[in-house]
């Protein structure tokens, strides 16, 4: 259930791609956060323009955490993927992701993390997270220039190719 890629921006927009483009459409709705780092922004708004889909957001507090009643206000109707940062870059704030996962499965949504500032952190738990995807970069583990994409497996088998050729075709 992991997939190898350049950082963690490729993975999600493997997913973006991979996933999105195939089962999202006209009509539904991709929640996202107010503090998302643009790897996890950008190919949410991309991916809108392109289905036709609507991109709504959690706000935040004066805190800088998320707004649990500007989630519950965004409604159930047609929301179809969760994009989520689990730490944020620039606030440093840990949003409970097992709870944001729990409202978009609630809401038969899948959940995407942004887990880039988390797993050098803290440990990383998929299960018990509950996300559907997960992506790291490895340059923020003092790692080489490698991401990975986690991702459940009857989720990534469903998923159109990302990228085609090379040793894929068999004839």
């Amino acid at each position: 259930e992991v997939i190898f890629v350049r950082n963690a921006t490729e993975g999600i927009n493997l997913v973006a791609y991979g996933y999105g483009l195939k089962f999202l459409g006209k009509g539904d709705v991709i929640v996202s956060t107010e503090m998302e780092h643009h790897s996890n922004l950008v190919p949410w708004q991309e991916l809108a323009r392109r289905t036709g889909a609507e991109l709504r957001f959690i706000r935040l507090t004066d805190r800088g955490e998320l707004d649990q009643e500007s989630l519950e206000a965004l409604g159930s109707a047609n929301v179809k993927l969760v994009a989520a940062t689990h730490v944020s870059n620039s606030l440093g704030t840990v949003n409970d992701v097992a709870a944001i996962a729990r409202w978009a499965h609630h809401h038969d949504a899948v959940m995407v993390c942004d887990g880039a500032q988390a797993a050098p952190h803290r440990p990383v738990d998929m299960l018990a997270l509950g996300c559907d995807f997960y992506a790291i970069s490895g340059h923020k583990i003092c790692g080489p220039g490698i991401g990975a994409l986690w991702g459940r497996e009857h989720l990534l088998e469903a998923m159109d190719p990302f990228l085609t050729g090379g040793g894929q075709i068999a004839k």
